[in-house]
């Protein structure tokens, strides 16, 4: 299981890109561990300066923007 964390303000970006990662883990078969993380000390001790970010096991692989479906099945399959 991939644990997944998309650390953000709540906006809407930040529910749409946790909420096509979801879609994407499911449509692939992919068991994940999708949380979220609000609170700006923790986004910003993570290293992210700009949301959403997203980390996957621990390692951040993407902010700013929500990513593309291809992108997000490339973390899933990898």
């Amino acid at each position: 299981m991939k644990e997944i964390i998309v650390y953000g303000s709540g906006c809407k970006t930040c529910q749409n890109a946790k909420d096509l990662i979801r879609q994407v883990a499911q449509d692939l078969g992919v068991d994940v561990d999708v949380k979220e993380v609000t609170d700006t000390a923790e986004i910003l001790a993570a290293g992210v300066m700009s949301t959403p970010g997203i980390a996957i096991n621990g390692q951040i692989v993407h902010v700013g923007s929500i990513p593309e479906r291809a992108t997000i099945e490339g973390w899933l399959k990898g």
